[in-house]
């Protein structure tokens, strides 16, 4: 992933840890939008907090992509059934 792939307003799909089940993930929707911390920056807006956009994260660009990439890091699809 490329940061200069994306602008501020843009709407992206990435895999979210439940913070109190860390052995879950789950496809949601995220905002791009400028990080409030370093202007010259990216962030991701999902749940209400900023996360640095990042060659390390998993961001698809739509819902298919990220159900594709799921099913293939995981073996199940978005909804939880093992195909």
């Amino acid at each position: 992933m490329e940061n200069q792939n994306y602008q501020a307003g843009d709407i992206v799909y990435v895999f979210y840890r439940n913070p109190h089940t860390q052995d879950v993930a789950n496809i949601q929707v995220a905002a791009v939008v400028n990080n409030p911390e370093k202007a010259d920056e990216l962030a991701l807006f999902l749940y209400e907090t900023y996360y640095p956009l990042s060659n390390e994260m998993a961001v698809y660009t739509t819902e298919e992509e990220a159900n594709q990439a799921y099913h293939y890091y995981y073996g199940y699809d978005s909804e939880g059934i093992l195909e």
